[in-house]
């Protein structure tokens, strides 16, 4: 099969056939056929996990897989209704099924876990190996494609998982005003999230690029705002005449760079709640006592689980999401890696096969 994998750090991803993998008996050998590309991807190969454990290189990239079911391991149980040829969608988070985390369900945030696409199998590739329990089937009868199935598993995972503790939280409502942070892969979902589970809020979208705010107003984001060479003074005067309120009540926070979070605690409400689910930084650098003093709660949410992502894929099912994808070869993907470094994709890009 045909694999982009990566050999070193800073370097070009190396195209190149390699032996299609086996499976154990509770596997599924799943034909990939597209892959959506997250910024994540970028920053394995720039370096920015070096720090946390690693497998050994070469790494195969991508863990925003849908594909079809190729081939069945002889414990996958019958009752899951898998047939050859089935569009799924693969849950990334796969844990050890022994810790409490695993025990609840929240498989994504096992410390023994293990991912695809962080290690020697991932969709930028032909073919991977995926156990039973961490797939999703596609109903036939919806129509979805592959390429817009991909980036549900994360782009349109992580930001659903990171409102829903902001529902949660009791941060949302008719008076309320609710702020997406980023309109690129995960924004342009999140947007219509915040519509769908706001209960009622004001959603406001914030960036730095007018074609894609220009998405987000379209995918029903009630204001817009670009924050390109803005003051929080100038932010907070827009916001009071787009919206009434110099303040905003809640924050889904799909970039994660450290001016924007500033930007972000700087403009939130007394009793405001903050969820994270970006990495385009490292660092969080905000006043203390405005954070105690006003009692703020900052939510970390990452990716999501597989009670998540079903719900994800219903929604989609029901045709209530709507997708913004650039699809790529798989002898692209060193270019559009530098795209994604720059912020230069609209939407997502996603490798079809």
């Amino acid at each position: 099969m045909i694999a982009a994998r990566m050999y070193g750090y800073r370097q070009p991803l190396v195209i190149e056939e390699v032996d299609v993998p086996d499976i154990a008996a509770d596997e599924v050998l799943v034909k990939v056929a597209a892959t959506g590309m997250c910024r994540t991807d970028w920053q394995l190969v720039d370096g920015y996990f070096k720090a946390y454990k690693l497998p050994d290189l070469p790494l195969t990239l991508g863990h925003e897989i849908a594909g079809t079911v190729d081939r069945i391991g002889s414990l996958v149980p019958k009752s899951l209704g898998l047939t050859e040829g089935d569009l799924v969608a693969v849950v990334g988070g796969w844990g050890d099924g022994a810790c409490r985390q695993c025990r609840e369900g929240i498989t994504h945030i096992c410390n023994h876990g293990n991912w695809p696409g962080f290690g020697p199998y991932g969709g930028y590739s032909e073919y991977v190996p995926v156990p039973y329990s961490y797939l999703v089937p596609i109903g036939k009868q919806y129509n979805l494609t592959a390429e817009e199935v991909a980036p549900l598993t994360d782009a349109g995972l992580t930001p659903y998982r990171g409102i829903k503790k902001l529902r949660a939280a009791g941060a949302l409502g008719p008076d309320r005003i609710l702020a997406v942070f980023g309109v690129g892969g995960l924004g342009t979902y999140a947007v219509q999230y915040a519509k769908i589970l706001g209960s009622g809020a004001t959603v406001v979208a914030f960036g730095r690029n007018d074609e894609k705010l220009a998405i987000a107003k379209d995918y029903g984001a009630d204001e817009t705002i670009n924050v390109k060479g803005k003051s929080l003074d100038d932010i907070r005067k827009e916001l009071a005449q787009k919206t009434g309120h110099r303040e905003i009540d809640a924050v889904i926070d799909c970039a994660g760079a450290e001016e924007m979070i500033q930007t972000g605690f700087g403009l939130l409400s007394t009793e405001g709640h903050y969820s994270s689910v970006g990495l385009v930084g490292d660092r969080i650098n905000i006043p203390l006592f405005p954070f105690v003093a006003r009692e703020f709660t900052y939510h970390g949410s990452f990716w999501g689980n597989y009670n998540d992502l079903k719900e994800v894929v219903t929604l989609a099912e029901e045709g209530k999401i709507r997708h913004t994808v650039k699809k790529i070869k798989i002898e692209e993907v060193n270019e559009n890696l530098e795209l994604l470094r720059d912020g230069d994709i609209v939407g997502r890009a996603v490798i079809v096969f």
